[in-house]
């Protein structure tokens, strides 16, 4: 559980960073999701910066995934938004409110009910049918991007959002689905290729939707996107249990922590300046 909220305040940090060195990016052309995006973002520090911090949290969140359920994680990993707040509070200049200063603790209380509950981590390997399916979902992904892309405003943010989750919510699934890290076994897996794929697509979703958009929108739909499915699927079919008697608990923490996190949706934009005015970096 520590390395589940040390990658959740990596990742936190990180969005804050990424998403203002997106908006310093120059534009694109065209509607729908703009892959070379990716490439411009990357001429700027802060989002360098940030994909180092990515790095490290993804290191966190394999050893958490090894450890604890797959919805301890998700639900940790939710509460990244909370440390994005306060870094945007104490950065960007972006007040919290009353009510968000309460949707901080929200989250903190969701996950000490998670902590007290989870048990280990399920002891079923997973099947090749779900390995496959983690791939199909990963292609899935890259498909929504570019239906999303051409949908108009709000939609559009929902779209991507849910898409970036969704391919988040594979990579921590794939995790769990590959034992043997050998390099013959890793190339045989078809989890190795939907990890390195959801992840991918994942990012250039996300950061499609940290340019242009309501990113408020699109944070909160990875947010559902990024925890209910890979929390089901570890419960179902990955053998994920809580401690006995407490499922009620842990139920009632994963529903707390998402509900708060999702409280805190509108600093996954981390807006810094007028929108008038170019970015300086």
């Amino acid at each position: 559980m520590v390395c589940a909220l040390g990658s959740a305040v990596c990742f936190g940090t990180a969005s804050v960073l990424q998403a203002v060195a997106a908006r310093a990016a120059e534009p694109g052309s065209g509607s729908g999701v703009d892959a070379a995006l990716l490439l411009r973002a990357l001429r700027q520090w802060r989002y360098v910066a940030g994909l180092g911090l990515d790095g490290l949290g993804f290191v966190l969140q394999v050893v958490a995934l090894r450890s604890i359920p797959i919805y301890a994680v998700g639900a940790a990993l939710a509460s990244s938004l909370a440390v994005t707040a306060v870094v945007a509070s104490r950065l960007l200049d972006a007040r919290l409110s009353g009510v968000e200063w309460g949707a901080v603790g929200v989250v903190v209380a969701g996950l000490a009910m998670l902590g007290l509950a989870s048990g280990t981590e399920g002891g079923e390997p997973g099947s090749d049918a779900l390995r496959y399916a983690m791939l199909a979902t990963a292609a899935g992904v890259l498909l929504i991007g570019a239906v999303a892309g051409r949908l108009p405003g709000r939609g559009r943010a929902l779209a991507l959002g849910l898409g970036a989750g969704c391919g988040f919510g594979v990579v921590e699934v794939s995790v769990r689905l590959i034992d043997d890290v050998s390099p013959g076994a890793l190339l045989s897996n078809p989890a190795t290729y939907a990890l390195l794929l959801g992840g991918g697509a994942a990012f250039l979703l996300l950061t499609s939707a940290l340019q242009k958009g309501s990113v408020t929108t699109a944070t909160a739909g990875m947010v559902v996107g990024e925890t209910v499915g890979p929390a089901l699927i570890g419960v179902v079919w990955l053998g994920d249990r809580t401690r006995e008697g407490l499922a009620w608990l842990a139920v009632l923490g994963f529903v707390v922590a998402v509900a708060g996190a999702l409280a805190l949706a509108r600093f996954g934009e981390a807006p810094v300046e007028d929108a008038s005015e170019p970015v300086r970096v």
